[in-house]
């Protein structure tokens, strides 16, 4: 509950990789130095100091677009999310506590840590493959884009902190 979800001055969230929340504090903050304006407030949170009162924003518009990064990280959660949460050799569908990053190529025969290289993989299959390259995966690996990956995002469910914010996602 002390999250605040920020949206571009168009009214999107500005990162869906992951979704783009500060902290209450900086929500005040953004308001404060007049750079956002308050969409939604927490309805019964208010926080005070000596000379001046205020309830918490849940949701804040950037007043100045910022212009959304497109590019793609290399991450483990990218790679999760690139392959649907599903081991790409058993193809079992994995929770996220689950997955494992497993090198095709394996490090120590030359292989790069790198989308091209890597893939998820349930813990027996990664344990069963280990060091051996002939095991390859169901699917090649693939730098996914940007927008691929947004739109397997918004297929999952997202942590909201209020109903509010699922007008925005």
């Amino acid at each position: 509950m002390s999250d605040t979800l920020v949206l571009n001055a168009d009214g999107i969230p500005i990162s869906f990789l992951p979704l783009s929340v500060i902290d209450w504090q900086e929500s005040i903050r953004y308001m404060v130095l007049d750079k956002a304006d308050v969409v939604y407030w927490y309805e019964d949170w208010l926080v005070r100091s000596e000379r001046w009162e205020t309830a918490v924003p849940s949701v804040i518009m950037l007043k100045e677009y910022m212009k959304p990064k497109k590019t793609v990280r290399f991450s483990k959660g990218n790679i999760f999310l690139r392959d649907t949460f599903t081991c790409l050799y058993c193809e079992k569908t994995l929770s996220k506590k689950d997955c494992t990053l497993d090198h095709v190529l394996p490090v120590s025969k030359g292989g790069k840590t790198s989308f091209e290289n890597c893939v998820t993989a349930c813990g027996p299959c990664n344990a069963n493959k280990g060091n051996n390259y002939k095991i390859k995966p169901k699917y090649k690996p693939y730098k996914p884009d940007f927008y691929e990956l947004v739109n397997k995002r918004k297929q999952l469910p997202f942590n909201v902190r209020q109903p509010c914010w699922l007008e925005f996602i």
